[in-house]
């Protein structure tokens, strides 16, 4: 009796001491959990496989960092917000050498260079995924300090767009969906930031010059002669190396490719075949076929894996869990009274919210093959915990905003007195 009384006080005290969005929390908890599910199936035959038929090496690694994970969402949350625009400007000013020193130096994977390895724990960690917290404080930073000039081009819109521009150029030779995608929730950002739409359209006109240039690229490529016809794969090297991965994952979203193992048609056709046997209602956890045959299935392509198992009900319901975030980040930019943690919150939301989108609608063929994981969901790794360590920053926010309010109701109480 004494032991359940002590449990439940300690529950009680940790209740206590985590503030912020609950709801956000319970949206936290319950994508963490179907990560543990989902990845568990997913990786099932792989361990069996690499590790002699131990099939759960890779639960207990998502386990591990589940669990670190959440502390780091426990412990950024309890950390004032406020510091990080302090620290804005130099985790942005230290960001560029890493994105540089990974672009030429890094860990090379899938002809890109997107990770660097981490001394003595031996782990690699995607700089773009630093560069992309600390793009967003400084941001959300120069937007609420600038509203007063926020529609001069000069003064209010170029301090803005050259740091979006200097990072997206970076990230992008070696992962150009995460350049893309940081981009559009950066200039989405400052449209409600209230910047000049005149500048934000022709910015989107010149980010958009490229992709035309993908595409030509692409129609020209199908429609060549010889072995250029029938869409085979060059090489390139050098710093833009993976251009011909671009322009093939193009061709193959507008016209369908070979359907060899290496090929994204086939990892897009694999997953439309585990969309289509889940149906409904799905056919069970841990009854998925698909994942012996889809590449990436507990990372890039795990969605399919939850259609497959829980069907069009569970997908639609792990979308609905996104749409909800987003929804309580809204929430929290109107309660904010302070505009740097409201741009913050709203920022850090919407680069989750729409990487989940873009996910999904790439296993649906929605959307070119891109390489972004599903947050929370995915297997963990660097990209992960840096997940994480945003939403702590949300909550942060949230914890704030909820302390701001609790003075200002007791204030209320007082007059009454």
């Amino acid at each position: 009796m004494t032991e359940a009384l002590n449990i439940q006080n300690q529950i009680k005290n940790f209740s206590q001491r985590t503030k912020g969005d609950k709801v956000i929390w319970a949206l936290v908890i319950l994508l963490v959990l179907a990560s543990l599910l989902v990845v568990y199936s997913a990786t099932g035959s792989l361990a069996y496989k690499l590790y002699r038929g131990n099939t759960e090496v890779y639960l207990f690694k998502q386990i591990a960092f589940i669990t670190i994970g959440m502390a780091v969402i426990y412990f950024a949350h309890r950390v004032n917000y406020t510091i990080w625009s302090k620290v804005a400007y130099f985790l942005f000013i230290i960001s560029i050498p890493l994105l540089i020193y990974t672009l030429f130096f890094g860990v090379r994977m899938n002809e890109g260079s997107r990770w660097i390895r981490l001394p003595i724990i031996n782990m690699t960690m995607q700089t773009s995924d630093l560069a992309k917290l600390a793009l967003f404080m400084y941001i959300s930073r120069q937007i609420s300090k600038r509203q007063n000039v926020i529609k001069d081009f000069k003064q209010g819109f170029l301090p803005l767009i050259i740091p979006v521009g200097i990072v997206c150029a970076l990230i992008a030779p070696a992962n150009l969906s995460t350049a893309l995608l940081l981009g559009a929730s950066c200039l989405l950002l400052c449209f409600i930031g209230r910047a000049n739409t005149k500048h934000l359209l022709i910015t989107v006109g010149i980010a958009c010059i490229p992709i035309v240039m993908l595409i030509i690229a692409a129609v020209v490529r199908h429609n060549s002669a010889g072995d250029e016809l029938t869409g085979s794969k060059k090489t390139s090297s050098g710093l833009f190396a993976r251009a011909d991965t671009w322009i093939n994952r193009v061709e193959g979203f507008m016209y369908g490719s070979k359907q060899s193992i290496d090929d994204d048609a086939y990892q897009v056709t694999q997953a439309k075949i585990a969309i289509a046997k889940g149906g409904l209602m799905g056919v069970g956890p841990g009854n998925s076929t698909q994942r012996d045959f889809l590449p990436q299935a507990y990372n890039d392509f795990i969605y399919p894996i939850i259609m497959e198992e829980y069907g069009l009900i569970g997908g639609t319901f792990i979308l609905f869990i996104y749409l909800v975030f987003l929804w309580r980040s809204i929430r929290i930019f109107k309660r904010c009274p302070y505009a740097f943690g409201a741009f913050l919150a709203l920022g850090l939301s919407f680069t989750l919210v729409i990487q989940a989108v873009v996910n999904m609608a790439v296993s649906v063929n929605l959307f070119p093959v891109t390489g972004v994981t599903l947050p929370l969901v995915s297997m963990g790794g660097s990209s992960f915990l840096f997940t994480c360590f945003a939403i702590g920053i949300i909550l942060s926010v949230a914890r704030n905003v909820e302390q701001l309010e609790g003075k200002g109701r007791e204030v209320v109480v007082d007059n009454n007195q």
